[in-house]
């Protein structure tokens, strides 16, 4: 067995992409630290035995993969609300209060994919961002496997075949697939370039405002028109401007209501939201030039944790 300090100084860099790796995999940050410390275990178990013939990044991304693709066997894919119906465009008839039993898409802190190390951020967060992971629960679990490994990580496909103890023919074709299924999903590139850093915290700031403040007038200039907003568990889900500000005038914005605190998610702008002193979720923003594209209100007190660590 390897000491501690060994094991460590050869496979730690690789955690937050293996995080990044096992969160688009399974759609969960919670379950993608269960199956890194499950990958570490694993590794650190089976040491002795690694002969060197790939990297150990490489060997570690195969204990994830497949550690991944055991537990998708009994878990049911993440959406989101947008996944499962139709927008409403009526903000008068009040969203859907059944909760249904579904296990949705989870927001991932920043913080975990590398923080501020431009190394890190490299291999951390690329591929995270919330319409492309919740792209990928429409692909099966291998699929997804094939497609992160070669479209995000830009493993060849004779290393993905290695991986995944398959051969490269059914790798490519897999990744067929896998491309023309994400495609019939939805639109997930980001078309419209995110504004420069000045603008971006100065709508920031205003959409901040605009909300303690409750003040629908302020946030008509701050959405685009086309803006949606998804508000998981809740399926209801809203698109266009009048049906977006209608609910929140409606049934959310109320002076001193909200405490928001800033922070990142999927290589997105978020906030950690507050009712009053008690947590209420994850906000996060997807930014069109210099305006709001589209609202994802993660409205579970659970998920707050992970962002205040």
């Amino acid at each position: 067995m390897p000491s501690d300090a060994q094991f460590a100084t050869l496979t730690e860099p690789f955690r937050p992409e293996l995080l990044a790796h096992c969160y688009r995999m399974l759609g969960s940050i919670h379950d993608a630290e269960d199956l890194v410390q499950e990958t570490y275990l694993r590794a650190w178990r089976g040491f002795d035995r690694f002969e060197g013939r790939s990297s150990v990044r490489r060997w570690l991304y195969r204990i994830a993969t497949l550690a991944c693709l055991t537990a998708l066997q009994t878990r049911a894919r993440r959406p989101m609300p947008s996944g499962l119906g139709a927008p409403s465009l009526d903000h008068q008839v009040p969203p859907d209060p059944r909760e249904p039993a579904v296990a949705w898409l989870q927001p991932a802190p920043d913080s975990l994919f590398g923080g501020d190390d431009p190394a890190a951020l490299v291999g951390g967060r690329a591929g995270v961002r919330l319409a492309f992971v919740a792209a990928l629960q429409h692909l099966s679990a291998r699929q997804r496997a094939v497609l992160t490994l070669r479209d995000v990580l830009a493993f060849s496909t004779e290393e993905v075949a290695e991986l995944l103890d398959t051969t490269a023919a059914a790798v490519d074709s897999a990744l067929r697939r896998a491309r023309l299924r994400l495609a019939a999903a939805g639109p997930v590139a980001e078309e419209l370039a995110e504004p420069d850093e000045r603008t971006r915290r100065s709508l920031l700031d205003r959409y901040t405002d605009a909300f303690t403040r409750a003040d629908p007038a302020a946030l008509v200039e701050l959405l685009r028109a086309d803006v949606a907003m998804e508000m998981p568990p809740t399926p209801t889900w809203y698109t266009g401007r009048p049906a977006v500000l209608g609910f929140l005038a409606g049934h959310v914005l109320r002076p001193g209501r909200w405490r928001f605190t800033p922070t990142g998610a999927n290589g997105q702008p978020a906030f950690v939201v507050h009712r009053g002193a008690q947590p209420y979720g994850i906000q996060v923003l997807t930014l069109a030039g210099p305006l709001v594209g589209r609202i994802t209100a993660f409205n579970d007190p659970a998920l707050v944790a992970a962002f205040t660590r």
